[in-house]
């Protein structure tokens, strides 16, 4: 025997599990970003209405305005990460991270709000180009740009793939965008310092070329040779495929990354930019989620004459560099 449902009350059970739905949609918060995307993510999606992306050649990678208006991906606007100023000098040090009041007008200015989804584009050319995209990701994130990624391989890639490119510039229309900072993506100088006097338990790792680490070359900015006593060395263009120009893959990254011990840890370099890299693999792509950037680096470190730096440089390295032999 069929037994017929009167319309009003089915009508009801529409209208209950209508609202169930609704309640399950609300209730379950939206996917995050994937740190890296895809060209074909960015061709499928570079049209959505959150979506910006960024373009943020420069001179590092033999880029810069001229390069970004010959050609670019359409809409993408242009940031230069050298000169826009994501990195400015204060007391004394370059290469800082901002203000968060610098912040909100470079990144509101650029069309960006905390609602946006920014695809960050580096050329795409080497590892210290992707350095540049690892400190302009890490600094969103740092004060509330929750969705961030990197396009993995950059505009060479995009080019590569034969995708059409548009000449000239897009121009941005401003929005307001409120900074929520996170200090704990940050480690200041001070703090470094005194985990470093009073046995810190966050592992120090170096981010930077061998040579700087052992003292046999530094950054002109730098007040002494070597590295900052009990780090360990995570060079990071060990993560990079310089063949491919792109990051490797997550296991080839894993197994980089094994020497680094478990538990707290502060990324540095010279100026954190090849430090962001470090972060951007062990904090965005392999979890390690108490990882801090060291934005001011051995350079805001050695501006302090007191902090100690540990080097194997010799007096034979000093002789070479006096003869120009060398660092």
């Amino acid at each position: 025997m069929v037994h017929l449902v009167p319309a009003s009350l089915a009508r009801t059970f529409r209208r209950i599990a209508a609202a169930a739905v609704l309640s399950a949609a609300i209730a379950t918060p939206a996917l995050a970003a994937d740190p890296l995307v895809s060209v074909d993510w960015l061709k499928a999606h570079r049209a959505d209405a959150k979506v910006v992306v960024l373009d943020i050649r420069s001179a590092i990678d033999g880029g810069g305005k001229d390069a970004y208006e010959k050609a670019h991906i359409p809409g993408a606007v242009h940031t230069d990460y050298d000169k826009s100023g994501w990195r400015v000098e204060r007391q004394g040090v370059p290469f800082m991270l901002p203000t968060v009041a610098e912040l909100e007008k470079l990144i509101g200015d650029l069309g960006i709000d905390e609602g946006s989804h920014v695809v960050v584009v580096p050329a795409g050319v080497s590892y210290t180009d992707f350095g540049s995209a690892a400190r302009v990701y890490w600094t969103l994130k740092t004060v509330g740009v929750n969705e961030v990624s990197i396009l993995d391989g950059g505009f060479a890639a995009w080019k590569a793939a034969g995708n059409d490119v548009a000449n000239g510039k897009s121009q941005p229309s401003p929005a307001i965008f409120t900074a929520t900072f996170n200090d704990k993506s940050l480690a200041t100088g001070e703090q470094v310092a005194a985990g470093a006097k009073n046995g810190g338990k966050a592992t120090l790792i170096d981010a930077r070329p061998q040579g700087f680490f052992l003292g046999k070359e530094k950054a002109p900015q730098a007040a002494a040779y070597g590295h900052i006593p009990g780090s360990v060395s995570l060079d990071s263009a060990r993560f990079y495929d310089p063949v491919k120009n792109r990051l490797k893959p997550r296991a080839e990254l894993a197994a980089a990354a094994a020497s680094v011990p478990e538990g707290p840890a502060v990324t540095y370099c010279n100026t954190g930019h090849w430090a962001a890299t470090d972060w951007f693999v062990l904090h965005e792509l392999l979890g390690r989620k108490d990882v801090r950037l060291y934005d001011g680096s051995m350079v805001e470190w050695t501006s302090h004459a007191d902090r100690a730096v540990e080097s194997s440089r010799t007096k034979w390295d000093d002789l070479k560099k006096a003869l120009g032999l060398g660092s």
